[in-house]
Formats: C-alpha cells, sequence, structure tokens
C-alpha cells in the first residue's frame, strides 16, 4: 500500500451540505485521483478487477476518483479517502472462486417433475368447462 501512496494526487475542494459560514470559506472536501491504469504498483489482474469494482468511479483515461466529504477537517477526509482507497485494492486483490459446474441429482429432477405435475393438475381443475 506504501508504493500506492506515492501515486495519488489529492485535490481539495468546498464540501457541500451543512456546516454555515464555514462551507462557504474553507476547502474541506477531498478528492483522491489514482491512475490505475498506467499504475506500476498493481498486477494486471487486479487492475482488471478494481476497474470493475470502481464502476462510475472510474473516468474513461482509467483514472479512479474518490471523493471524501463526511468530516469538516481535510485531514479526517483525506485519510477517509486513502481508507476507501485501500479496502478496494483489498477486495479487488482476492481473487474470486472457481464455480465448479454441478448436474442436479436423480432425486432433484423427480421432485421437480413432481412438482409441476401437481401444478398442472391444479390448472386443469380450474379450466372453465364447456356446457352440455
Amino acid at each position: 500500500m506504501k508504493n500506492i501512496e506515492r501515486e495519488l494526487q489529492f485535490e481539495y475542494i468546498r464540501a457541500s451540505g451543512p456546516g454555515g459560514q464555514n462551507v462557504n470559506k474553507v476547502a474541506t472536501a477531498v478528492q483522491l485521483r489514482f491512475d490505475v491504469v498506467d499504475s506500476s504498483s498493481l498486477t494486471a489482474d487486479v487492475k482488471a478487477r478494481l476497474i470493475k469494482l470502481a464502476g462510475k468511479r472510474m473516468t474513461d483515461a482509467g483514472v479512479l476518483i474518490i471523493e471524501a466529504n463526511r468530516f469538516r477537517t481535510q485531514e479526517k477526509n483525506r485519510e477517509d479517502a486513502i481508507e476507501r482507497l485501500n479496502e478496494l485494492v483489498r477486495k479487488a486483490s482476492e481473487k474470486p472462486k472457481l464455480r465448479h459446474k454441478t448436474k442436479p441429482t436423480r432425486a432433484a429432477k423427480e421432485e421437480r417433475l413432481k412438482s409441476k405435475k401437481i401444478r398442472a393438475e391444479i390448472k386443469r381443475t380450474r379450466r372453465n368447462k364447456s356446457f352440455e
């Protein structure tokens, strides 16, 4: 994670929401930018999973943008943004489990067909019978 911190860019912006006059004067919100595509500290498969996890937080240029404005101080918002990035990278580092195809058992097939027959019988008895 230390390698990644050298590749981070921070921009301080004014936060929206409550805070009185302080909001209009002080830029406490943090916008963290991390160039995922050109990062030398991540492997190719981690980059691919990170891009997928990030979703709409990714730009077309491959830059991940995380905005943090939960707190009233720059420092806490900066730490919050870094922690959120670390969490994303941690999740992207986990390899997904491979899914092994399985076949339904004979008992499961028979149970399914039995329930279909019961349902068909219920519907058959509801049909409008023609008058003679």
